[in-house]
């Protein structure tokens, strides 16, 4: 069996280790070349579903670059009120596994990961500059996949691993489109200097996750990556420094002049500080430090639920099929652990549309799920209403004081 790669992200790349280590015949095409494919980012954090994938996927040599250039990452999740205070504190830690490194939470940055999974990838492998037009069946069956250069190949599978705006997801499924939620979050990222981390609460600096909760509209996301790029210099200000502040304000875009979008960084900076003018100092602070060049809108947009379609050998993972909103922390696990269901799919049936009915089939469920919660998230932190926010609150601090409550609130299955 042979197999095309559309899409040489985190999803396309698992996956093509995956296959290669099956025996499997793999090529992966990528529209930019090598030094566009991946800018600066924010950083990764990694759960069960991503380092599981990860782990039985790639080569151990693989493997090993990989966590060499991670470092933990705290799994909890904290609510605050916009005085400080602590609402509810939710520590997952109990579940982790000290011998078994696939169960503890890590954080790392995304060049890093994509570099543990360009390793051993060849050019034979991975063709760059290679821009996928459109593909077409031979009578035989076989996909025909065309090329912007005029090049094409032939092969038994085609795996669409190429974004939320992805070409092959416009062929194979033109309904499926992504909707805006009419919601725009400001992000901003700032160097943990000394300095900064002396006038944060320790929440903010030990890569804890942080959502304050106001009584009014909006909602603030903080966290600290550490992410072991201490020789980088991604933002301005982070020489010799492998820890920066991640932060989000998400409100409706109506909120926003203009809607937003065509905000500067600076614009964005003094809008989210009029917000919060009333909050404590270090929320404040934590805005006040941080560079506009450094701060940017970014529209949440996602796919709806996935209905139940016809299988064939062309299908989709990651972005390309179940594009989400960040606030679940959940796109980039869920795109690996579609590499690792589509690989043991095709080993377990080996006929391509057999094993694509397969992983779709799991896939739909899981990323449904993904998809309600990140949206649910979306929804819930921007809604301008007062009551919802107050019963939420009240909830958050009696989750405080109650496992029971706490669980019933926040519990979710395990994988």
């Amino acid at each position: 069996m042979r197999v095309v790669i559309i899409g040489a992200g985190l999803g396309g790349l698992c996956l093509a280790h995956g296959l290669r280590q099956a025996g499997t015949a793999v090529t992966v095409h990528e529209r930019n070349d090598l030094r566009q494919a991946h800018p600066a980012s924010y950083g990764i954090h990694l759960n069960t579903d991503g380092l599981g994938a990860l782990h039985d996927c790639l080569p151990s040599a693989n493997w090993q670059q990989f966590t060499a250039t991670t470092v933990p990452a705290a799994n909890v999740i904290n609510f605050h009120d916009a005085a400080g205070g602590l609402l509810c504190a939710l520590d997952h830690r109990t579940v982790e596994s000290a011998e078994d490194p696939v169960t503890r939470r890590r954080a790392v940055s995304r060049g890093n990961l994509h570099q543990a999974l360009l390793a051993g990838l060849d050019s034979a492998v991975v063709h760059w500059g290679s821009r996928f037009t459109e593909y077409t069946h031979a009578p035989d069956g076989r996909v025909i996949v065309h090329f912007a250069d005029g090049t094409i190949t032939t092969c038994d599978l085609l795996v669409g691993a190429d974004g939320s705006n992805s070409r092959v997801r416009t062929q194979v499924l033109p309904y499926l489109r992504r909707q805006d939620l009419g919601i725009l979050n400001v992000a901003g990222r700032v160097p943990l200097t000394p300095e900064l981390a002396g006038l944060l609460p320790a929440q903010l600096s030990d890569t804890s996750i942080n959502n304050v909760v106001p009584a009014g509209p909006g909602w603030l996301f903080a966290s600290t990556w550490a992410t072991g790029d201490s020789g980088s210099r991604s933002i301005r200000g982070a020489e010799n420094t492998d820890r920066y502040i991640v932060w989000a304000w998400a409100a409706r875009r109506n909120t926003y002049p203009g809607g937003g979008d065509q905000l500067a960084g600076s614009d964005l900076k003094a809008h989210v500080q009029r917000q919060i003018r009333t909050w404590a100092a270090p929320f404040r602070d934590l805005i006040d430090a941080t560079d506009p060049t450094d701060i940017g809108p970014v529209p949440l947009r996602t796919m709806p639920q996935l209905p139940a379609w016809e299988p064939s050998n062309v299908t989709l993972i990651g972005d390309a099929i179940h594009n989400m909103t960040p606030m679940g922390g959940l796109g980039a696990n869920i795109a690996l652990r579609d590499a690792d269901t589509l690989r043991a799919a095709l080993i377990e049936h080996g006929d391509p549309t057999k094993a694509v009915s397969h992983y779709e089939t799991q896939m739909r469920e899981y990323a449904n799920a993904a998809l309600a919660l990140s949206t649910r998230n979306a929804e819930r932190a921007t809604n301008p209403a007062r009551l919802p926010r107050s019963i939420f609150r009240t909830l958050l601090r009696a989750a405080s004081r109650s496992d029971t409550i706490k669980r019933r609130i926040f519990h979710t299955p395990a994988r």
